[in-house]
């Protein structure tokens, strides 16, 4: 698929941008770029619609980068959620509200509706496109996403359904080495989400391969609840490798110095933290000042990268070292149990962590 109608006008004499990858971070600065008349060319390695394993939930978006992205058509129909119940196998542990509502929207139609609107405002979108990466190119952003490791034992899964009660606008399960997470989407789906490490589970089919991880970590009552629900069998998604641990090198940085790198290329947040959405806006919201500048011939590209960087560091520091040092804690018997005992007694600090981690 090439797509490109003329909507709005190309910017007179201005430098282009390639795009490579077409998830949140791409697109919404695919689209703020062309909102401002800047020739963009946008390659996606999938298509659209599409479903990913995502949580869905968007917890720390602030308002700037709603306005500064446009974003605010796009998430009207986003649903408010504040309550959230914690569960350790079976057993309900503790809820708490949020300091702020978070937003629960799907990411099939909220990608779709970002694409659309980057063809209409004249953007060049190539799916099923894997361009032939050229570090030092000026121009040149990647929002591919981190590419899976293949020492990593972490495995991700979603499904959407329909007709399960939840006990809070969000759920989350603690199991052996194992976390999922529950979020209420519209028209009655719900999203379920969840980090597994990969074993010998034995699964025939798509459909039986989430229940046999739920199953594997001690979430047996979780299973029997969606055994009971409606499933929507395209939903079903599955990524391997993933890798929450620090990049090998620098953030954005290559042996040139003109590798920008935006969203989850950068730095993958752990899903528990429901932010990963959310850095993928504000990403991409970062560098929109600068990449502005260079097309406009104000600003050079080693300097534009330079200042993204800079602004991408300073802005996601503090939530990845507090959410890489809980992580593992979240996935580990004694870990669980501490923690979850804490909050039943009253003892974990909800609102300062979430200042932290978002």
């Amino acid at each position: 698929m090439t797509s490109a109608p003329a909507a709005h006008p190309v910017q007179e004499n201005a430098r282009p941008v390639v795009i490579v990858g077409g998830g949140l971070a791409g697109l919404s600065l695919g689209l703020a770029l062309r909102h401002a008349s800047v020739p963009v060319t946008l390659h996606e390695a999938g298509d659209y619609p599409r479903h990913r394993v995502c949580g869905e939930f968007i917890a720390g978006l602030d308002a700037p980068t709603i306005e500064k992205l446009g974003l605010a058509p796009f998430l009207a129909d986003a649903r408010h959620h504040t309550q959230v119940a914690w569960y350790h196998r079976s057993t309900l542990r503790s809820r708490h509200t949020l300091p702020a509502p978070a937003l629960a929207i799907s990411r099939h139609q909220l990608d779709q509706q970002l694409a659309a609107a980057f063809v209409t405002a004249g953007g060049t979108l190539h799916t099923h496109s894997r361009p032939r990466l050229t570090e030092n190119v000026p121009g040149l952003v990647l929002a591919h996403g981190r590419r899976p490791a293949n020492a990593s034992p972490w495995l991700g899964l979603k499904c959407h359904v329909r007709g399960l009660a939840l006990n809070a606008d969000l759920e989350m399960h603690l199991g052996a080495r194992a976390y999922v997470g529950l979020c209420a989407l519209g028209d009655g789906w719900i999203n379920v989400s969840g980090l597994f490490h990969q074993s010998d589970v034995v699964a025939k089919g798509r459909a039986a391969i989430l229940p046999a991880y739920l199953r594997s970590a001690g979430l047996n009552d979780l299973a029997h609840r969606l055994a009971s629900a409606e499933i929507d069998p395209a939903s079903h998604c599955a990524i391997a490798g993933l890798d929450f641990s620090r990049p090998s090198r620098p953030a954005a940085v290559s042996t040139a110095g003109l590798r920008l790198e935006l969203g989850d290329t950068v730095a993958p947040i752990p899903p528990f933290t429901g932010n990963g959405m959310a850095m993928a806006l504000q990403s991409a919201a970062l560098a929109l000042d600068p990449l502005l500048a260079w097309t406009r011939g104000t600003a050079e590209w080693p300097a534009v990268v330079a200042i993204i960087q800079r602004r991408v560091r300073n802005r996601f520091r503090t939530r990845l070292t507090t959410a890489r040092l809980l992580h593992p804690a979240l996935l580990h018997s004694a870990g669980q149990r501490t923690l979850t005992t804490l909050a039943h007694a009253g003892l974990l600090p909800f609102k300062p962590l979430y200042h932290l981690l978002h």
